[in-house]
């Protein structure tokens, strides 16, 4: 496994054997911010809510591009835990920045 900044680079073996876990934490990123509402009424908040779900949705496909070349995309972990972190959902943006050390041990 190396690193650069463009992310993580794993085996192809490495990424078979890793890959319902990988993919269990992207589904359920999904699914929890699909489930997301606006934190308060109006439309101004509504328009806000729907841009940083759209984020962190396209952080995720972002995330299953890369993992599909064998690697953990830094700008999609970047980008979907900043979104999760905007929607308030904090546990979940470490979920995902822990899947920079899914090769690790």
């Amino acid at each position: 496994m190396t690193h650069d900044p463009a992310g993580t680079s794993l085996s192809p073996d490495d990424r078979a054997r890793l890959d319902q876990v990988f993919m269990q934490v992207v589904l359920d990123v999904q699914a929890q911010v699909q489930q997301t509402q606006p934190p308060q009424p109006g439309n101004l908040a509504a328009m806000f809510h729907r841009e940083t779900v759209s984020d962190a949705l396209q952080g995720c496909a972002m995330l299953i591009a890369g993992w599909n070349e064998n690697r953990v995309d830094e700008a999609a972990v970047t980008r979907a835990a900043k979104s999760l972190r905007s929607l308030g959902l904090p546990d979940l943006a470490e979920r995902v920045e822990r899947l920079r050390q899914i090769g690790e041990g």
